[in-house]
């Protein structure tokens, strides 16, 4: 009887111990990226894990300020990808990032965008007439595609008479929606924001910028996947990762 019962605990503790492959844990990535991204790195998080089995990526998108406030407050974030060096920059001087991991791997370009169901704006300078009372752009406070604007502005003089105008947008893609909707005349957004609305919004020129708008990766300091976060910035780099990126109107840096 006794021997019996031991049999059937042995028995026991192998099958607890053994798991299916199909219902072991994953190991999941969490990304933390610019909202301008969302499109790209949803694409390229699948692809990531059909060449990863077992690595889940789940991507956390919103204002590169947003992103870093949240890593700084002990968010569990395994990977940053911010839209400007500056936001990385703190993130390091922060101690928050794995020394040696930062890296470039996009870059993206400022546009004036307008409804394509309003009047015609065909220049910059346009924005000061009277017929022109919002235009939306991401907070400059917080948001990169803000600070671009706001900066580019500023050196062609424009920006004291534009600010009143100013609608600011918590991220990227909330200035977007806001010309997408008609609620403003014009908008500042990335080059990749307005060409995945091309039926939505019309682009009136490009927006020289000071700085290039190369976007910097990492890793975080306190992730617990480090190698495998590793291995995501190594395929972003890759030519399958820059060919999608390049699909939604990115560009090398």
């Amino acid at each position: 009887m006794r021997l019996r019962i031991l049999t059937c605990l042995f028995a026991l503790m192998v099958l607890l111990s053994w798991t299916p492959s199909h219902a072991r844990a994953e190991t999941e990535l969490l990304v933390s990226a610019a909202a301008s991204l969302t499109e790209a790195f949803k694409e390229i998080g699948k692809s990531f894990t059909a060449k990863n089995p077992g690595v889940k990526v789940r991507c956390n998108f919103a204002g590169s300020g947003a992103l870093l406030q949240q890593i700084a407050q002990g968010a569990p974030v395994d990977l940053f990808a911010s839209a400007d060096q500056e936001t990385m920059d703190k993130a390091e001087k922060d101690g928050l990032l794995l020394p040696g991991s930062r890296n470039n791997f996009t870059s993206n370009s400022l546009v004036l965008v307008t409804p394509v169901n309003m009047p015609a704006i065909t220049e910059l300078a346009d924005l000061k007439s009277g017929r022109v009372q919002k235009i939306a752009m991401a907070n400059p406070a917080s948001v990169p595609a803000g600070r671009y604007a706001k900066a580019s502005l500023e050196k062609q003089g424009l920006w004291l008479a534009l600010a009143p105008k100013c609608v600011m947008g918590i991220s990227v893609k909330q200035a977007l929606e806001y010309v997408m909707r008609g609620e403003v005349e014009a908008g500042f957004v990335f080059a990749t924001d307005a060409a995945g609305v091309k039926d939505k919004v019309r682009v009136v020129a490009q927006i020289p910028t000071e700085k290039a708008i190369v976007y910097p990766v990492a890793v975080i300091a306190g992730s617990a996947n480090k190698e495998k976060a590793q291995a995501f910035i190594q395929y972003l780099r890759s030519p399958e990762a820059q060919g999608i990126l390049a699909q939604y109107g990115f560009t090398k840096p």
